[in-house]
């Protein structure tokens, strides 16, 4: 069983070391899973890190049962162009570096990629960071206890500049969702076609606000993506 996020509340009965709740919709984590290994299992989770008390959800999983383009880095970063998505402006970073802890023995370990959405033909990413809309952070699921290949997502839409970027009421849920009705229609970039299916997940997240960036209430549902080249 993987490492407690955090403990329950009092009064609940006596539990041995070690033993955590799972409550708010989350389930203890699930094994023997394909294309994706539960960071769970190993002392990670499904919320990254911001600060050491709070983090944004991984609310989505590309499986590595995906195309195996888009399991490489280069290929991701390809791939998300067909979805409307692009690096950042002018290839600098704005904001907070996140970490995550896949649970595949690597620790937490920063971002790899940022993908914002890309506005294009008006100033692509540069104007989402001005404007504000959707974006994504990812990490990939490689280490030695847990060599999946999937790729991690943390998906959300945030506000405008003025706002500081801040995170859209139902950010996280809306961020997902955009991404997810992207993934799942026919798309292209460059002579390559894909077409996504989603496999939706509960019980990997708790639902609600608890640990979670800006205080932004989440479904806790994950989806699990699978691309495939037509």
């Amino acid at each position: 069983m993987g490492k407690g996020q955090g403990k329950g509340k009092k009064g609940k009965g006596k539990k041995g070391k070690g033993d955590r709740e799972y409550e708010n919709g989350e389930q203890p984590p699930v094994r023997d899973t394909v294309g994706w290994v539960d960071p769970r299992l190993n002392g990670g989770r499904l919320i990254d890190y911001v600060t050491k008390k709070v983090g944004e959800p991984l609310n989505i999983i590309i499986s590595s049962l995906s195309d195996p383009y888009i399991l490489t880095e280069n290929g991701l970063h390809n791939y998300v162009k067909s979805i409307g998505f692009s690096e950042e402006c002018l290839g600098l970073h704005y904001g907070y570096i996140h970490e995550a802890d896949l649970g595949d023995g690597l620790g937490r370990k920063p971002e790899q990629f940022l993908g914002r959405q890309d506005y294009f033909p008006i100033m692509g990413t540069c104007w989402e960071s001005v404007r504000g809309g959707h974006h994504f952070r990812a990490w990939k699921q490689n280490g030695t206890e847990a060599n999946s290949g999937a790729w991690f997502l943390g998906a959300s839409e945030e506000m405008d500049s003025s706002k500081n970027h801040m995170i859209v009421e139902d950010g996280y849920n809306r961020g997902r969702d955009y991404i997810v009705n992207q993934v799942t229609q026919i798309t292209h970039w460059k002579g390559m076609w894909w077409k996504g299916e989603v496999e939706w997940r509960e019980g990997l997240l708790e639902r609600g606000s608890r640990g979670v960036n800006h205080d932004i209430e989440q479904d806790g549902r994950v989806a699990i993506l699978t691309i495939t080249r037509l």
